[in-house]
């Protein structure tokens, strides 16, 4: 029988009440589940060594979150007053970031996500797209229906001969919105996989890399079995993941 991929899932470190607590978005719990088992990555205050953690996964979903990458993390200028940051969480997942992909485990990486890889790999960031000349904003609408939030908002356009083609997707499809960061310099090493229709990148792939990875600026997460892009995009991923379950311990 072959084995289960065990998928990390990070959490942000956040306080609840009189507690700080990991968390980790229910939604992204299940989404991980299509690819396989899914256990929570705290992040932890004193992030240890990611070997020994990587020894023992199969793939990682790094999620969305309120917060932002702090500038410092890119040499960016400051945050506007009342940014939300996770500093313990970028300590933690940014070099998680480059181990993983250094050591081939496949990582889907989602907004927050998204943002982290293009940091850990030397890229930047802008904080608030929708300031900027020429942009559309990204952010979502200001209304309570969390299923009209995560409604389609703009279309993107697949760069041709990457990996959102070779693994079935058109030349565009519509996604959903829910941001304010956005890539700013492209960091080497990564591929514009989709840009959306005021140019700003979409997702991204890692060229060269010996592994799977994926970055995605929107939720495919939300609803993936609704959304046949969605769908793909974790059967991708579970692929990816059961293919180095089965070498890595074989």
């Amino acid at each position: 029988m072959s084995r289960i991929p065990l998928i990390g899932v990070t959490a942000c470190h956040q306080q609840l009440g009189k507690y700080p607590s990991h968390t980790a978005g229910d939604k992204y719990v299940e989404a991980a589940a299509l690819a396989g088992l899914p256990v929570i990555l705290p992040a932890r205050q004193a992030p240890g060594d990611p070997q020994p953690l990587l020894e023992r996964l199969d793939g990682i979903l790094f999620t969305g979150s309120p917060s932002n990458v702090h500038p410092d993390r890119y040499q960016g200028p400051a945050s506007a007053e009342g940014t939300l940051h996770d500093p313990v969480r970028d300590a933690n997942t940014l070099p998680l970031l480059q181990a993983a992909i250094a050591r081939g485990v496949p990582v889907f990486c989602i907004c927050r996500g998204f943002q982290e890889l293009n940091v850990a790999l030397g890229g930047s960031l802008h904080q608030r797209v929708q300031e900027l000349p020429g942009y559309l904003d990204h952010r979502e609408p200001a209304v309570e229906s969390v299923e009209e939030q995560y409604a389609p908002r703009h279309a993107v356009r697949v760069q041709p001969g990457g990996l959102l083609e070779r693994i079935g997707l058109g030349e565009g499809f519509a996604v959903n919105s829910l941001h304010s960061q956005g890539i700013d310099r492209l960091a080497e090493g990564l591929r514009a996989e989709a840009v959306a229709p005021d140019g700003l990148i979409e997702a991204v792939s890692a060229l060269d890399a010996p592994g799977f990875v994926l970055g995605v600026q929107w939720h495919p997460e939300w609803r993936p079995n609704e959304n046949p892009v969605s769908r793909r995009l974790f059967e991708a991923f579970r692929e990816a993941c059961v293919a180095y379950a089965g070498r890595s311990h074989a």
